[in-house]
């Protein structure tokens, strides 16, 4: 093989984010308001549930271009009381309205997160043809409803200060805008709102911080609070959105809002060596990462101390072929078939209930359209399909996409409870895949899971490969496969963006936030 593809160190600093350790539970989270918001419920005696909601519907007022109101998600809930696990699927799915033939391929591949050929215009991930019907209050509601203890109202109120005093823009979320300052131009509202004046807007050197006002987002999340998350669907705001949509030439119907509900079921539970994996089944990562883990059981077996050469090999084999079968075999091809860039956060507390929580608009800033009626800043759902006709998930009206999202609860056989998951398209899978072995096979403290490097397999043939990788390691991956080698920074990214929250068996919760995005945090309620 040749020698792998290099990229320059672009940061030269050494960061690390030491773990939360509490007695009244824990929530890390890509934004470090949402995991305060998150913690102060637990404070007030909120459960898992409550949290997670909580912090994620907060999380869209301050990190808008991740997740929000116009995008889906995915949660595993763990009751430790029921000793059981529960998925509640709320991913994006086509309208009932779009037309197949309007994706007409083009040379090249997407430039976005997934590879697939392009679509003439990109209008699978740019605009309103790339708009699938959201879930998320679907989601949200259904699971406080089921699990939680919080009123709706309660769980949507600190959304709603959040909007209504504006978001900060500090370095961070000026980088954000400026990686798609094109694309946010080229649609009038979104470039009123991200681009004011025709400008990334820019904190100074020497004062505070501008605010940016998310458009009509306030009064939608009040409204929201006030009418009840139904209204999304079936009331004012349903009909404002559908208007908006339709107004910029996306089918979205108020049929589609009316007929869509989250989807509450079993998560999929299957022994890893001494552990229990819970995950989501159907169109999620989840099998993916059971048939990866199986592959690992038979492939490898893990020695003391820390991974080595041969562990990271063995990734990489049971990654490729994984990726190969799950990109060849998986798709929404029967609408009675199981069910089911992005954030996560996971949630435990001082009961031993565990939440992970993926929530998403696709792609950074998603469609990149902001509906003028509500604020609402819509997902690009549809790019999640395969554009080319005839695959396991091609598109079609009403279809459901494969999604990436890999929420995932682990029971070590020491009694620790963790919840996982990590934002990133397909990088999102290697990541829960490694630290999930990191995790079980060499018994690692969330602290050095988080710290311990990875290498990155997403589909293709390429293996990105961090260069804090033990002695050796690249140098063995090279000889079988092909290597890039690239730094885990804070931009561009190469890797995924995990968080982690879990309880030891003696009833203490811990939290471990990215190491390496600048906003995440995990914060504990005493």
């Amino acid at each position: 093989m040749t020698p792998p593809d290099v990229h320059p160190a672009f940061e030269s600093w050494t960061i690390r984010k030491p773990t939360v350790r509490a007695a009244g539970g824990v929530v890390a989270s890509q934004h470090h308001l949402a995991s305060r918001i998150g913690a102060g419920v637990l404070e007030a005696g909120g459960n898992a549930i409550d949290a997670a909601v909580t912090a994620g519907l907060a999380i869209g007022a301050v990190e808008p271009w991740m997740s929000g109101l116009g995008g889906g998600g995915m949660m595993v809930v763990h009751l430790a009381a029921e000793r059981r696990a529960y998925t509640v699927d709320f991913g994006m799915r086509a309208s009932h309205g779009i037309d197949p033939a309007a994706y007409p391929l083009a040379d090249g591949v997407d430039a976005d997160l997934f590879g697939w050929p392009t679509v003439v215009g990109n209008r699978n991930v740019l605009g309103p043809l790339s708009i699938a019907t959201p879930g998320l209050v679907a989601g949200h509601a259904a699971a406080l409803e089921r699990f939680g203890t919080r009123s709706w109202r309660d769980a949507i109120t600190p959304a709603v200060e959040l909007a209504e005093r504006g978001m900060t823009v500090d370095w961070y979320a000026t980088l954000k805008i400026a990686s798609e300052a094109a694309s946010l131009a080229r649609f009038p509202e979104t470039a009123r709102v991200y681009l004011p004046g025709g400008h990334v807007p820019t904190p100074g050197w020497g004062g505070p911080a501008p605010v940016m006002q998310l458009g009509a987002l306030a009064e939608t999340l009040a409204r929201l609070r006030d009418a009840g998350p139904r209204d999304f669907y079936e009331g004012e705001i349903a009909r404002r959105l559908v208007r908006d949509c339709n107004d910029a030439g996306s089918p979205l119907s108020e049929a589609d809002l009316a007929g869509y509900a989250a989807r509450i079921g079993d998560a999929d539970r299957h022994q890893y060596r001494d552990a229990l994996v819970h995950t989501a089944p159907g169109l999620s990562s989840g099998p993916t990462l059971r048939h990866a883990l199986a592959l690992l059981t038979e492939r490898f077996a893990p020695t003391e101390g820390t991974p080595d050469t041969s562990a990271y090999l063995a990734y990489a084999s049971c990654l490729l072929e994984a990726w190969q079968h799950r990109l060849a075999t998986i798709g929404d091809t029967d609408d009675s078939a199981a069910p089911g860039c992005t954030t996560h956060l996971s949630v435990a507390d001082r009961d031993g209930n565990v939440v992970a929580l993926t929530q998403t608009l696709l792609s950074i800033f998603g469609s990149r359209v902001v509906l003028p009626g509500t604020g609402i800043l819509m997902n690009n759902g549809m790019m999640w399909f395969d554009p080319r006709p005839g695959h396991p998930n091609s598109i079609a009206p009403g279809k459901r996409p494969l999604s990436n999202m890999c929420p995932t609860v682990v029971e070590r056989a020491d009694g620790l409870r963790i919840a996982a998951g990590a934002s990133g398209g397909r990088r999102i899978l290697p990541a829960v895949f490694q630290l999930v072995s990191f995790l079980v096979d060499y018994e690692m403290s969330m602290n050095d899971a988080m710290h311990t490097p990875r290498i990155d397999v997403s589909g293709g043939p390429l293996i990105t490969a961090d260069p804090m990788l033990p002695a050796g390691v690249i140098d063995a991956l090279t000889e079988h496969h092909e290597v890039q080698v690239a730094q885990h920074g804070v931009y561009p990214g190469f890797y995924a963006n995990p968080n982690l929250a879990g309880r030891e068996a003696g009833g203490v919760t811990v939290g471990a936030a990215c190491v390496t995005s600048p906003w995440a945090l995990a914060a504990d309620a005493p």
